[in-house]
């Protein structure tokens, strides 16, 4: 299954930059969204509410060191290599689009613009651009979120952190799902990781890409109800995982067949996978992987006769000049 910042990304594909949308378009909040509803909608409020604040009035000089992050920011891992490069271009060319914060007690909370903060602090800047805006909980715990799945890929584990921090800012989960565009069950998919064992956790801090939402829910759901010996033995099948011996994909089957087959492990489970393709809301066939190869499988009738045409003509390119 594609990340949740892919899907994203593939339904906002004609969402233009911020700098490009003209307040007039759009004004406040009583207007429509600038794309389809749901995680297209969430992102274009968010790329429009940033565009509000970055409009809001001139750009102030703020100490770097009265700054701190904003509380809800997702990701946990920076790269430094590209902090390093954007450190170094602000360091000869300055800063080019200033941050923006809010105040918060005595100093200032980032809203957006970590890592030219970050990278502020790297080359020992004391002072920082920056738009001072008033913003609620809310709307910080959004845009954070948001603003990150769709700029940089997060892992699943990093939005889920997110989501579970900003929880106590929205009413229900209902809200909290609405706010970012997606479902309740893709929500609850995500939230499953805090069900997960301390140790398993204790490694996704530290290595946030271990593992996915869909195989998080998956062991929580076959650890439910279980006693002390079988999390022992997801102890043992997890340890594979973060030794690179055994796909996250299999955890839960495989964890699932040692309790069953009494404490055995077999790292030989069946890594079957299959993605539905739909069209209109409607499943339109089935894309299938395992140890026998790719199988592409789409319903009669999904395509006509030129779409059929292109899709064989598609086969023959990949294909071609292939040794």
């Amino acid at each position: 299954m594609s990340s949740l910042r892919d899907r994203m990304m593939a339904k906002t594909a004609d969402v233009r930059a911020t700098k490009d949308i003209k307040l007039d378009e759009q004004s406040e909040k009583n207007k429509t969204p600038l794309t389809a509803p749901g995680m297209a909608g969430a992102l274009a409020q968010a790329q429009l509410r940033i565009s509000e604040l970055e409009k809001s009035g001139p750009s102030s000089e703020v100490r770097v060191t009265d700054i701190v992050p904003n509380p809800w920011q997702p990701r946990q891992v920076f790269a430094e290599g590209k902090l390093t490069q954007l450190a170094e271009s602000i360091r000869e060319s300055g800063l080019v689009q200033p941050i923006v914060v809010r105040r918060k007690d005595t100093g200032y909370q980032l809203v957006a613009g970590e890592r030219r903060w970050r990278a502020h602090k790297m080359i020992e800047k004391e002072f920082i651009k920056a738009f001072v805006v008033d913003l609620s909980d809310e709307e910080m715990a959004t845009l954070a979120l948001v603003e990150n799945v769709v700029r940089d890929d997060l892992s699943d584990y990093e939005i889920s952190r997110s989501i579970r921090r900003s929880e106590k800012e929205f009413p229900n989960r209902k809200r909290v799902a609405e706010a970012l565009g997606i479902s309740r069950s893709e929500l609850y998919r995500f939230l499953s990781f805090g069900d997960l064992p301390d140790f398993v956790i204790r490694d996704l801090d530290v290595q946030p890409r271990l593992l996915g939402a869909n195989a998080a829910q998956s062991m929580v759901s076959v650890l439910r109800d279980q006693d002390a010996r079988a999390v022992d033995l997801a102890k043992e099948v997890w340890a594979k995982v973060v030794a690179g011996d055994l796909d996250q994909t299999k955890l839960a089957r495989t964890i699932k067949q040692a309790i069953d087959a009494d404490g055995k492990i077999d790292n030989n489970v069946s890594d079957r996978k299959i993605d539905k393709i739909f069209a209109g809301g409607n499943q339109a066939g089935s894309i299938t992987r395992d140890s026998d190869g790719l199988t592409v499988k789409i319903r009669a009738g999904m395509l006509t006769a030129e779409k059929e045409k292109q899709v064989r003509e598609l086969i023959v390119q990949l294909f071609a000049g292939a040794a």
